[in-house]
């Protein structure tokens, strides 16, 4: 049972050593893009560590279980993982870290129906507020709504459509709908959904792990700046913050009172500030870094086999 702990004890310290250096990384804002990658590679490691732990012990509990994960394996292989000492919390562990996988993979699949239900709700409204006119094709990207707050959203789907009320079209002004339109189609074109989807299935079901936690905080935040970046591109930060601004200064998000909005003013200034760019050495160090993490586990798994093998 030594390496099945050894991988839980580095899972453990993955997820609670890793989100404290990010959270004092400087990079993170200026690098959104970075810093999605960096923290699921994260979360893949412990995810990882788990698995790995989940099999070993497995394969220690129950023979059968042993015989199909060491089928191509040499018997000197088998014997330097010391499988034949079979521990009172082999099968505990196992069937506990089982449990977990499955509970997560029930939170991602009630994420995802629930997705799709606000998703079939808002394609409903949107049918009863915005009705198909007369020889109008159905299907567009661009659906405007009657509205007096200025709003606008992507509505991710088999087809996607930017959803601007009028309010929004009276606010803003030329490029800086375009700019909103950008940012609207960076979330699309990312897949952002989706992170967003995983992030909160793992909170919602482990509350009580901080790292899930902070993974899906930082999903929100980081996705809303690489979106803004992916605008900001094409458009200019200016005219994108002056979009963000336009659009949301009758909300009460740039006054004193905390609002569920209170990081836009944090994105405004952002992007009104000369960004700090990465060289593309560093960028591509970090990116490599980052990509080795959930490696890690896995050649603390083969560790023993290697020897073997050397």
């Amino acid at each position: 049972m030594m390496l099945p702990a050894a991988l839980l004890l580095l899972g453990a310290l993955t997820a609670v050593v890793a989100p404290r250096l990010l959270a004092r990384a400087d990079w993170a804002d200026h690098e959104p893009v970075l810093a999605l990658w960096v923290w699921q590679c994260v979360v893949a490691a412990v995810l990882v560590c788990c698995a790995l732990s989940m099999t070993l012990s497995a394969a220690v509990a129950w023979q059968a279980v042993r015989g199909h994960v060491f089928a191509p394996a040499p018997h000197a292989v088998v014997e330097a993982y010391t499988l034949g000492t079979a521990g009172p919390w082999a099968a505990t562990t196992a069937v506990a870290l089982a449990c977990g996988g499955m509970w997560s993979a029930t939170m991602l699949v009630r994420e995802v129906v629930r997705a799709r239900a606000r998703r079939r709700l808002r394609r409903g409204e949107l049918l009863v507020r915005a009705p198909l006119l007369p020889g109008e094709e159905p299907g567009g990207r661009l659906v405007v709504l009657e509205g007096e707050r200025p709003d606008a959203w992507w509505l991710s789907g088999a087809r996607p459509r930017l959803v601007v009320t009028t309010a929004a079209l009276r606010r803003l002004k030329g490029r800086q709908l375009d700019a909103l339109a950008a940012h609207e189609e960076g979330h699309a074109q990312a897949r952002h959904d989706w992170l967003l989807h995983c992030s909160a299935a793992l909170a919602d079901g482990f509350p009580r792990v901080p790292v899930f936690a902070a993974f899906r905080d930082q999903m929100h935040r980081l996705v809303e700046l690489a979106a803004d970046d992916m605008a900001s591109r094409r458009f200019g930060r200016l005219t994108t913050a002056l979009a963000l601004v336009e659009l949301n200064e009758d909300r009460g998000v740039f006054g004193p009172a905390p609002t569920p909005q209170a990081h836009l003013p944090q994105r405004v200034h952002r992007l009104l500030t000369p960004p700090d760019r990465f060289t593309a050495a560093r960028r591509l160090r970090l990116t490599a870094a980052a990509g080795l993490v959930p490696v890690v586990p896995v050649l603390v798994a083969f560790v023993p086999g290697l020897r073997v093998l050397g």
